[in-house]
């Protein structure tokens, strides 16, 4: 399942780092694309929509 959504508070590359780290501890074969500038998160991965909102907002992060 592919799911998009935004990430207001990326601000960086470590930003976006740690998003995919989040998602990717979920599930280790997932594949995230980040536009930072955009703040645009396309992650392709079988983890669910509320387990990858949680993951994301543990490493300090806000979803939109």
């Amino acid at each position: 399942m592919t799911l998009q959504f935004k990430v207001p508070s990326m601000k960086c590359e470590g930003c976006a780092d740690a998003v995919t780290e989040a998602i990717q501890s979920l599930d280790a074969g997932a594949k995230v694309e980040i536009d930072v500038d955009s703040k645009a998160v396309s992650a392709e991965t079988s983890a669910s929509e509320g387990a990858v909102r949680e993951a994301i907002a543990a490493k300090g992060h806000t979803m939109a």
